[in-house]
C-alpha cells in the first residue's frame, strides 16, 4: 500500500486509523494508533512524537537507571517515530487499520543508535558496502492456552489449559485441534503481505510453529515483530493466549530458527557460488558467537532453554542438516545458508540478525578457516557452550572487541545496562520454586 491508496481509503471510510510502531530492546511494537486523515495530513511526511523512555525501560515499562540516553537526569524527552512508507501495510486482524513501522530519530534528524532497527540497518550498509544483501527467514514456536489473557494473569500463570495434551510434532491431527486460529493467523499475515509457507505442531503441549518465505533481512525482521504482535491480538480475540517466552515449563523450549545467506547486486547466491567466503562467514559465527549471544538470547529465561538432548543447542558447532548444533547448514545451490539455531522465541529479530552478520563479516575479514563439521551429537562434542546465563552473556559481551568494533560503544554500552536491569530484576525476586522448596521444609 502506498499513501495514494490510503489516501483513497481514508476517503471512502474503509480506513480510518493508522498504527505507527517503532520496535523496543524486547523485539515489542509501541506507538500510537492515529487518526487517519492526521496521519496524511502531517504525520506522513513530520514524523509523531514518543517518549524516549520506550528505549529505556524494562519489560514491566518500568523506567531503568544506567542509560546514556535515557534518564530521569536527562528529562524524559522525546524522539521522533519517523515512518518507514515501505512497511504501510493493511493490518488485516483489525477493523479500519493500517499499520506502518518507524525508524527512531532524534529532533535534529540523527539517528537513535541503540534502536533496534536502526542496529540492523547498520550491519546491513556493511554488507551493502560490498555489495552483498543478506536473505533471512525465522521461524518461531510458540506455546497456545485456552484461557484468556485475563484469565492467565489471574492465575499468576500456572495451571493453564494448553491446546494440546500431548506431543503434536507434525501431527495433522493435532493441529487441527487449534486450526481456528492457525488458519486465521496464516489468513491474515497473508493479506498484509506476507508470504505465508505453513504451520505446524511442535512438541510441547499446545505449542505450534507458523513459517515464512524468505525475504531481504529487514523485511523479515520487520515481518517478524508485526506477525508475532498479530498473533498475540488474533489468539486475545478467540479467547485464547499465545507466549513467546523461550521457556515455559520443564518441557521442550519455543525456538527462534535464524536461516540466513548472502546475496551479489545481481541476486547471485553467494553462499553457493563463493565456498571460502561461505566457511570465512561461518566460522566467524562460531568464533564470536559466546561473546555475542547477548543478543541472540536476551533475558533470564533465555537460557533455561539451552538442555542436552532438547533440540535447542548447547555447543558452538556447525554440522550438515545436523540439529544438535548451534548453526546448522541447510540447502543445495542457490538455497544454501546458516541457520543459526541460538535463539529463543523471545528473541529480538534486528538484533540477532544484527549479531549474525557482524560475526559473519568479521570471520571473513579475518579470513578464517572453517572447522569439520560435527558429524554426530554436538551434545556429546566437546565444542565450546553456549553461555549458560545471562549474567555470562552479559560479561562477554561487555568485554566483546568485536561488538564494540561492529556496533559501537553506544550500542553496547545500552544492551549491556539492559542485561543488568534484567538480572537486578530476578535476583530480587522471589520464585514460586523458592516457595515450594523452602516454605515447610528448610
Amino acid at each position: 500500500m502506498d499513501l495514494k491508496e490510503l489516501a483513497k481509503q481514508v476517503e471512502d471510510g474503509t480506513v480510518d486509523t493508522v498504527v505507527l510502531a517503532m520496535t523496543d530492546m524486547q523485539g515489542r511494537l509501541q506507538g500510537k494508533r492515529l487518526d487517519a486523515r492526521h496521519f496524511l495530513d502531517g504525520v506522513a511526511e513530520h514524523g509523531a512524537e514518543a517518549c524516549n523512555y520506550l528505549l529505556a525501560v524494562d519489560v514491566e515499562m518500568t523506567p531503568a537507571p544506567g542509560f546514556a540516553m535515557s534518564s530521569w537526569e536527562r528529562g524524559y524527552g522525546d524522539f521522533v517515530l519517523a515512518p518507514d512508507l515501505a512497511t504501510l501495510r493493511p493490518a488485516t486482524w483489525l477493523e479500519g487499520t493500517v499499520l506502518l513501522l518507524a525508524d527512531v530519530r532524534w529532533e535534529d534528524g540523527s539517528d537513535v543508535v541503540a534502536s533496534p532497527r536502526q542496529v540492523l540497518r547498520k550491519q546491513l550498509a556493511r554488507l551493502a558496502e560490498r555489495g552483498w544483501e543478506a536473505q533471512a527467514a525465522t521461524e518461531l514456536e510458540f506455546l497456545v492456552f485456552r484461557d484468556t489473557y485475563e484469565q492467565a494473569w489471574d492465575a499468576r500463570y500456572v495451571g493453564l489449559t494448553p491446546a494440546n495434551r500431548y506431543n503434536v510434532d507434525y501431527s495433522i491431527v493435532g493441529t487441527a485441534r487449534v486450526e481456528p486460529l492457525l488458519r486465521r493467523i496464516r489468513t491474515t499475515m497473508a493479506r498484509a503481505g506476507l508470504a505465508v509457507e505453513d504451520a505446524k505442531g511442535e512438541c510441547n503441549l499446545g505449542q505450534h510453529e507458523i513459517n515464512f518465505r524468505y525475504a531481504d533481512a529487514l523485511t523479515t525482521a520487520d515481518q517478524h515483530a508485526i506477525y508475532k504482535t498479530a498473533a498475540k491480538e488474533i489468539a486475545a480475540e478467540l479467547g485464547m493466549a499465545v507466549t513467546f517466552m523461550a521457556k515455559y515449563d520443564e518441557r521442550e523450549g519455543s525456538s527462534c530458527h535464524v536461516h540466513l545467506s548472502l546475496r551479489d547486486g545481481d541476486g547471485g547466491a553467494l553462499f553457493a557460488d563463493q565456498p571460502a567466503l561461505f566457511d570465512a562467514f561461518l566460522a566467524g559465527n562460531l568464533a564470536h558467537a559466546r561473546e555475542l549471544t547477548l543478543l541472540l538470547a536476551p533475558n533470564v529465561n533465555s537460557y533455561k532453554r539451552y538442555a542436552d538432548a532438547s533440540f535447542a543447542p548447547t555447543a558452538i558447532a556447525w554440522g550438515h542438516d545436523n540439529r544438535t548444533c548451534g548453526f546448522r547448514v541447510v540447502g543445495h545451490g542457490p538455497g544454501k545458508r546458516i541457520e543459526c539455531r541460538i535463539p529463543g522465541a523471545d528473541v529480538n529479530p534486528y538484533l540477532a540478525l544484527s549479531a549474525i552478520v557482524a560475526a559473519g563479516l568479521a570471520g571473513v575479514d579475518a579470513g578464517l578457516e572453517l572447522e569439520p563439521p560435527c558429524a554426530g551429537s554436538a551434545y556429546e562434542s566437546g565444542h565450546p557452550r553456549v553461555p549458560g546465563t545471562l549474567a555470562e552473556a552479559h560479561a562477554l559481551f561487555q568485554e566483546s572487541a568485536l561488538a564494540r568494533t561492529a556496533f559501537g560503544d553506544e550500542v553496547v554500552e545500552h544492551y549491556a545496562n539492559a542485561a543488568r536491569v534484567e538480572l537486578a530484576a530476578f535476583g530480587a525476586a522471589v520464585t514460586d520454586w523458592e516457595r515450594v522448596r523452602g516454605f515447610e521444609r528448610l
